[in-house]
């Protein structure tokens, strides 16, 4: 299963941003990796590599490699509404980010991971692919046999965060992707028209 194994941190560096959450080695150094980081020269960027970065910012925000990433701009393309709207939309009704979204795992690797070993299910059916597009009133929740994981208890204890879009249940480890976020409910900072003129050209 192809995916970004590297370091993380390295990442978060090359974007100035700690796109995987809370990074202490990220607030240590958050200047560009490298031999010369911080005293480094840069000139200025041109249009294309500042497309280019946010593209790549998006692809490992969420975890995708370019051919899926590909794959759904043309789905968003030949979707009603702002393209690039419509592709963040996609990205956020992956079943991981949901996991994610909804606390059961604190990253989206590790919400990709639950979803692989089949620890989550969609409507009542076990659904083992993480870039499953969830429709709005799907339900999504931990299976029986996977309720008791330490990994999964303390993910859940330790999430504070609230999304319009969703909803859950810690009593009975269930939500509902009530329906579709808007652009202004996704809280990622992408700049999603550059990814549009990026595969435009």
């Amino acid at each position: 299963m192809a995916r970004y194994t590297g370091p993380k941190t390295k990442i978060a560096r090359k974007f100035g941003e700690a796109i995987y959450g809370d990074d202490k080695a990220f607030e240590k150094r958050n200047y560009p990796p490298g031999q010369h980081g911080a005293n480094k020269r840069r000139g200025k960027q041109s249009e294309y590599a500042i497309q280019l970065m946010e593209k790549q910012k998006a692809k490992y925000t969420y975890g995708v490699l370019e051919r899926q990433f590909r794959n759904m701009f043309k789905k968003a393309t030949a979707a009603p509404g702002i393209t690039g709207e419509v592709l963040l939309q996609l990205c956020e009704s992956r079943l991981d980010n949901v996991v994610y979204r909804m606390g059961i795992s604190p990253s989206r690797s590790g919400a990709r991971q639950l979803v692989s070993h089949r620890h989550i299910t969609v409507n009542g059916e076990i659904v083992n692919i993480p870039s499953y597009q969830l429709k709005a009133g799907d339900v999504v929740a931990v299976r029986e046999k996977s309720k008791s994981l330490e990994a999964i208890q303390n993910s859940l204890a330790n999430s504070s965060s609230v999304y319009e879009w969703i909803t859950w249940n810690n009593d009975t480890k269930q939500g509902t992707y009530v329906s579709v976020p808007a652009r202004v409910q996704i809280p990622e900072n992408i700049n999603e028209q550059f990814i549009v003129e990026l595969y435009s050209k």
